[in-house]
């Protein structure tokens, strides 16, 4: 999700002490835009590539797609961290096969719910924030990123690694530097996890979809021999856009390249109203459906602190649109199984 905030609140998951969160309630905005009809029968894919894929230690299903979220907890305390995932499972009628999780370079891993997750058979997909490409690859932070490469690999369960997801976000730019720079940056970090034989990571590279119909985020790609999963995160917010088209940029540049894809965030606001969101639910599934280069998806179940109504996408307040994803999430393409 596009929120510095965001992370910041993620600190409290390392420890225990309980942070009031409070939701927004979200007005509906004066007019909504009809959302356009699902392909018809028979349209053709864009992302049409089946595998098999080396997509390193997290091998993405042969038919289907793997289902995750990021689920808010209500306090950023490890126990609510567990107890938000497993109400959210409930309310699906299934277990997630991802959860992802957000950290900043200097908080800990694994955390209690990093291990609970992992131990119970759920793949961690973590979203690794760094603050400056530049101070990567200078080298001044080699101890911190060979300590991070130990802990993870002594973690020893397969894991997604978003190293810093959406580096193409505009307020990102001063960090990031260039692309030239975050691909330096890239592997650089690389480099390292395989000096302390860190086998256990698939890196997942994941932009926007802003990024691709804007035709920046390409730059930043460090290449198919260093990319494990390509990624995309893609919300309705402040205009109700279909999935599909929200994503035909991304799939057409991936289309290209040999990677399982996972939508590593996606959403629908809530300002959009029940029946919106559950049209644009059922609408996302057919286009996940149609392009079968799409390996795994991960909804962003969460009303951010301070964001906009037309930025809010939790679904566990809104039980029509609970009902329409809980109705995808027990269908059979969304059941698959690592392959």
């Amino acid at each position: 999700m596009r929120r510095n905030h965001l992370l910041l609140g993620l600190a409290g998951l390392a420890v225990l002490g309980a942070v009031t969160l409070t939701v927004t309630t979200c007005a509906p905005p004066p007019q909504r835009p009809a959302l356009a009809p699902s392909p018809p029968a028979g349209t053709p894919p864009i992302a049409t590539q089946t595998g098999p894929f080396d997509a390193g230690p997290v091998r993405p299903p042969a038919a289907g797609v793997l289902l995750g979220a990021w689920v808010k907890p209500s306090v950023f305390t490890q126990p609510a961290r567990i107890d938000a995932v497993s109400a959210f499972e409930s309310a699906l009628g299934r277990r997630l096969d991802i959860v992802n999780t957000y950290r900043r370079f200097d908080e800990p891993f694994p955390t209690l719910s990093d291990k609970a997750f992992a131990q119970s058979g759920r793949i961690l997909m973590l979203s690794w924030a760094i603050d400056d490409t530049r101070v990567i690859t200078s080298g001044t932070q080699d101890p911190a990123v060979h300590a991070w490469a130990r802990r993870i690999r002594d973690f020893g369960h397969p894991i997604l690694l978003r190293f810093r997801w959406e580096m193409d976000r505009p307020n990102l730019q001063a960090a990031m530097w260039s692309p030239e720079d975050y691909i330096d940056a890239w592997k650089h970090v690389r480099d390292i996890f395989a000096a302390e034989h860190t086998t256990n990571v698939s890196w997942t590279w994941c932009p926007t979809v802003e990024g691709f119909a804007g035709g920046y985020a390409q730059a930043f790609y460090p290449g198919d021999e260093d990319v494990d999963w390509t990624c995309v995160d893609a919300y309705a917010g402040r205009q109700l856009r279909p999935f599909g088209e929200l994503l035909r940029p991304f799939l057409t540049w991936a289309a290209d390249h040999p990677k399982p894809i996972i939508i590593g965030e996606f959403g629908v606001s809530a300002a959009w109203g029940s029946a919106g969101r559950a049209r644009w639910l059922a609408d996302a599934a057919t286009v996940i459906e149609h392009n079968p280069q799409i390996k795994a998806v991960s909804y962003f179940n969460s009303n951010p602190d301070g964001n906009r109504p037309d930025q809010q996408f939790l679904l566990s307040d809104d039980p029509p649109a609970l009902a329409a994803f809980s109705t995808i999430a027990r269908s059979g393409y969304f059941n698959a199984h690592p392959g």
